[in-house]
């Protein structure tokens, strides 16, 4: 699975969130090459303990977290949490 495909089930599952997932090991064995790093900004997570907003993106990736995705890394931010505390990298 690849990040682009990550990103594209995260997005389409939690209303109006951006998504950056990338692969932040880079491991010699091809057994290792599924652990991913995501940071997702949406105002889904408005109100929302950080364990729920984890829960809301693992529900968005399914099956894909016990057959494609070995580890995830999380990052979840409101929009207004992402201007204070983010990186800036992604267009909220």
């Amino acid at each position: 699975m690849d990040t682009d495909e990550i990103e594209a089930l995260i997005e389409s599952a939690i209303p109006d969130a951006e998504a950056r997932v990338t692969m932040p090991r880079v491991h010699n064995d091809e057994a290792e090459d599924d652990h991913y790093a995501a940071v997702i900004v949406s105002p889904a997570f408005e109100g929302e303990t950080l364990v729920q907003q984890h829960q809301m993106v693992y529900d968005a990736l399914d099956d894909h977290m016990t057959t494609d995705i070995h580890a995830m890394e999380l990052s979840t931010y409101t929009p207004e949490a992402y201007a204070e505390h983010g990186d800036g990298e992604l267009d909220v």
